[in-house]
């Protein structure tokens, strides 16, 4: 699978927000950079990347990588080599043995959910969910169309619900400036298209994807819930994953999940709703990060665990005074 956020469109989009963003390839090895900065200093972000064919190739990409980082003065390479000639399960031991560590937490998804069209469609609409394939054939029937858009300016459609949803449950979505300029940078080379559900000409629910060579990322999505009882939310993806399935593309990412034996997982709900568009479970090495200084880097690790002491320390008091 080919990644958009190792891709020239993603790159775009990274510099149009005004990052420095480095792009270099070798022999089986290619990768995408992005210049960031947290307490350490300078550091080189690679999303999903580098990606290599072989291991001998990301030992190549390391090296390269090395070499940036020196040459921009970046402390260290925070890394999550999904595609990198080796398995997740062999991972732990491959990263450990060439200086690597893991990272404080993982910023990419570990688990992902996979939908692949390599096939007929009428098959893939035989792993969902019954009530998923009568929806997406009867949504029509109840008053409710979809269609797709690739104009940025139809990206409020969108963000009014991402509101909606951030006030009911609580959670603080990305920016309306960064997912603007997304749309602006993606949605009219066709590297993005929103998807709206309409009820009688009004929009009720949307979703956007990004596509890179052979895979559609579904990446937002939000509903009015004032029609939540319509279910316009299951028949949109499944539109997205035909358009997908006509444009030629081989696989459709549903983005994160929770690991099936954590039922309590904060992500529970919605990785069962992926979940029943079958598909399959990609799980991918998690976030690394490769010391280049390593005094520099040594002396951040210390002053982060410290941190996170005197946090555990606080949290501990009130627990025992009662607060």
């Amino acid at each position: 699978m080919d990644h958009f956020l190792q891709g020239r469109h993603w790159a775009k989009v990274q510099r149009d927000l005004g990052r420095s963003v480095h792009e270099e390839s070798g022999e089986g090895w290619r990768y995408l950079a992005v210049e960031e900065s947290n307490p350490a200093g300078k550091l080189l972000y690679v999303p999903y990347g580098p990606l290599a064919d072989t291991l001998e190739a990301f030992d190549a990409a390391l090296a390269s990588l090395t070499r940036l980082a020196r040459a921009c003065g970046a402390v260290f390479v925070r890394l999550e080599p999904v595609s990198a000639g080796f398995t997740a399960a062999e991972a732990d031991s491959v990263l450990r043995s060439r200086g690597l560590r893991p990272a404080p937490a993982n910023l990419q998804p570990e688990l992902s959910w996979i939908v692949d069209l390599d096939r007929d469609f009428k098959d893939v609409l035989a792993d969902m969910k019954p009530v998923n394939r009568n929806l997406y054939r009867n949504i029509h029937k109840k008053g409710v169309k979809i269609r797709s858009s690739q104009d940025p300016a139809e990206i409020s459609v969108l963000l009014r619900f991402l509101h909606l949803t951030a006030a009911r449950n609580g959670f603080k979505p990305q920016s309306d400036e960064y997912l603007s300029q997304v749309a602006r940078t993606l949605m009219p080379v066709g590297a993005a298209t929103l998807f709206i559900a309409e009820l009688d000409g009004a929009p009720i629910a949307a979703a956007l994807a990004y596509d890179s060579a052979d895979t559609r990322t579904y990446a937002h999505a939000a509903l009015d819930d004032a029609h939540r009882k319509l279910s316009a939310g299951i028949p949109l993806l499944v539109t997205l994953m035909a358009d997908a399935k006509e444009r030629g593309l081989q696989h459709v990412d549903l983005w994160g999940v929770a690991p099936a034996d954590q039922p309590d997982h904060k992500w529970a709900g919605f990785s069962a709703f992926k979940k029943s568009f079958g598909g399959r479970e990609a799980a991918y090495p998690g976030t690394w990060d490769l010391p280049v200084n390593k005094l520099r880097y040594g002396a951040y690790q210390l002053a982060r665990k410290a941190a996170q002491s005197g946090k555990t320390l606080v949290k501990a008091v009130r627990a025992k005074l009662g607060r």
